[in-house]
């Protein structure tokens, strides 16, 4: 069982992948358009659900938006800024960005005061996405506190979804709070609602694995709120099948004039069925009639919302070899450290190094065990032929830990005056992008 809120060391992604059905996510498959960044190339990110329509919409320069969320528990450390990265490249195609901060699952989960959880997205979290240069074209920041559209969401979906149901998920127990077992509502209803402000799309969510119990429920809640369900039938064959008993001819009276709009001509509606058969569509057409329906049902008054996808990246690796966590100041490197401090904690970080020197020379160090050298990869060094070189250099040995370190050191350096910069020069800004509801 996958828990967002307890960590547990992940040994195999590929056994996680199998187990819980993620796919692997094709840095191959993006956009030439516009330059892919290392998170994807080297596989930091890893898995996706269901993110073939926003690919679609990236290639084809259509609308379609980002949701994140900030837990405000703690403060914001390097392993925070990987989700940033990814918004940012999404940006670039036009994205709208929407950014919960989690401030009453904060509540519920942590014990976090509201007025103590905003002080912390301020300070932590939305200066440094800020200092980022995180896009503030359709950007939009938001507490779930204040948000009623989240909130009411919230409720109408649990009618949605039975205890056992989040037993099963989430592993609640009888000693679970209601405010925790509600959480999950909360966020399905900060991944949901963007459709509710701008109609049916394609979003996607960049999270941390450990975050995947979320996605698998918001995605077969959206599905229950749905009209039309296209599929393919256990015989193979593509079809539109209605969910609803009342008005069901005129629904796929409907349903075929709009499949004929987007070019699916051999239909064969068979209304005691609930069914349209579509005889020359193929598994692949599916996301393109999954658009036009939502849509449909949009115009319809329902608010034909599409499952939202997701894209799962690797944990960073602590200083320590633990998870880096705000909680353990010695496991992390913060934005807002200061340089004497987080360079005093990276030279005492944990290494692939091996036990001595002469070692290291004649077998080579190991860079993927390395939290050093994660952090350069990861944040410090955007060169690709400069961190190969680092990585090579490790590998054959022509490279020690202590000359790695002080190289690491000068980068972390260079990205914390940089960070510290910017947001001074950008921290007026913060009232612009946070909404008021």
């Amino acid at each position: 069982m996958l828990d967002p809120w307890t960590y547990a060391e992940i040994e195999d992604y590929g056994r996680l992948m199998e187990e819980f059905g993620i796919e692997r996510f094709l840095a191959s498959e993006l956009p030439g358009t516009v330059e892919v960044p290392r998170l994807f190339k080297q596989g930091i990110v890893f898995g996706q659900r269901g993110f073939g329509p926003v690919l679609s919409r990236m290639r084809m320069g259509q609308p379609f938006a980002v949701m994140s969320g900030l837990m405000p528990s703690g403060r914001m450390h390097l392993g925070h800024k990987m989700v940033i990265d990814q918004i940012k490249y999404f940006q670039r195609f036009g994205a709208k960005v929407f950014i919960g901060v989690a401030d009453l699952e904060s509540y519920a989960t942590r014990n976090m005061p509201l007025a103590k959880a905003r002080e912390i997205a301020v300070e932590s979290y939305i200066k440094n996405y800020l200092a980022l240069d995180i896009g503030l074209e359709g950007l939009e920041v938001y507490f779930q506190s204040t948000r009623s559209v989240v909130k009411d969401l919230a409720f109408a979906l649990g009618r949605k979804v039975n205890l056992s149901t989040m037993r099963s998920i989430y592993g609640f127990g009888d000693q679970t709070n209601l405010a925790h077992l509600h959480a999950p509502l909360i966020q399905a209803g900060d991944i949901l609602h963007p459709q509710l402000k701008l109609g049916p799309m394609p979003v996607v969510v960049p999270v941390g694995v450990d975050q995947d119990p979320h996605m698998r429920l918001c995605r077969d809640l959206s599905a229950s709120t749905r009209i039309y369900n296209p599929t393919v039938t256990s015989d193979g064959k593509v079809g539109v099948f209605v969910k609803v008993d009342e008005n069901v001819r005129d629904l796929i009276s409907r349903a075929e004039g709009v499949l004929r709009e987007i070019g699916f001509l051999d239909l064969r509606p068979i209304p005691d069925y609930k069914a349209i058969y579509v005889d020359s569509a193929t598994p692949g057409d599916i996301p393109t009639m999954d658009s036009a329906l939502a849509e449909l049902e949009h115009r319809m008054g329902h608010p034909g919302m599409m499952a939202p996808a997701s894209t799962y990246h690797l944990f960073i690796r602590g200083l320590t070899g633990e998870k880096m966590s705000s909680s353990k100041p010695e496991t992390a490197i913060f934005l807002d450290d200061d340089i004497e401090e987080a360079s005093s904690k990276l030279k005492k970080a944990l290494t692939g190094g091996r036990d001595t020197a002469e070692e290291q020379r004649k077998l080579g160090g190991n860079p993927n065990k390395c939290s050093v050298f994660e952090t350069m990869l990861f944040h410090t060094v955007t060169d690709d032929k400069e961190i190969s070189r680092i990585e090579q250099d490790c590998r054959t040995g022509s490279r020690l830990c202590g000359q790695c370190k002080k190289e690491a050191v000068s980068h972390l350096g260079s990205f914390l005056r940089d960070i510290k910069e910017k947001r001074s020069q950008r921290e007026h800004l913060v009232n612009d992008i946070i909404s008021p509801d």
